[in-house]
């Protein structure tokens, strides 16, 4: 952005000379004050990628922008969430063998959700994937409430004892991103 805002800036500072007193540019230096801000740029985010605004990334096709950050007391941005997300960063994923199977469960993420775009969690140094996240309920007065119908929506079911670490991954609604990686050790439960 800086090296945009210098071009620009160099550009206006050439565009702003007369050519011969006529106060007339010519098409090329108007191009050349126009070109750089239409070229996209182009930054690698995780596996997303910006292109073009850096206010949108493009994540598997699916677009994110930074939403508003006023802050509505019921923890539904990332202004709110964050500091809390960050503090309790090793409660982010927990493991625990149950019924023959290891059950992973992101229960403190989804109960922070609103203020997240979007969490991927990988396992065992595969690529993180998406975690489908049940939709922040702003029409109601606790808009991080799980609703009935999405509950199973905060643990997966593995093979017991496949699951020896994880990365997760998370991308905030201020367009911000925070990760944490665990071994099974320190996050298994009882």
């Amino acid at each position: 952005m800086l090296f945009f805002t210098i071009l620009t800036f160099l550009a206006l500072g050439v565009g702003g000379q007369s050519d011969g007193g006529s106060g007339t540019e010519s098409a090329t230096e108007s191009a050349a004050v126009v070109a750089p801000a239409a070229q996209p740029s182009t930054v690698v985010i995780g596996s997303g990628v910006v292109i073009g605004d850096p206010n949108t990334v493009v994540v598997e096709g699916k677009p994110f922008a930074a939403e508003d950050q006023t802050a509505s007391g019921k923890f539904t941005t990332a202004g709110e969430v964050k500091p809390i997300l960050e503090a309790t960063r090793g409660n982010w994923i927990a493991v625990r063998e149950y019924d023959g199977q290891d059950l992973v469960y992101l229960t403190h993420l989804i109960a922070w959700r609103c203020g997240l775009h979007e969490v991927r969690v990988g396992f065992n140094g595969a690529a993180p994937e998406v975690w489908e996240l049940p939709r922040c309920q702003t029409e109601f007065s606790t808009p991080n409430a799980i609703p009935d119908d999405q509950a199973l929506m905060i643990y997966r079911s593995y093979e017991l004892g496949s699951i020896q670490s994880m990365q997760v991954e998370i991308l905030l609604d201020d367009m911000s991103e925070m990760s944490g990686s665990y071994a099974r050790k320190d996050v298994r439960i009882p």
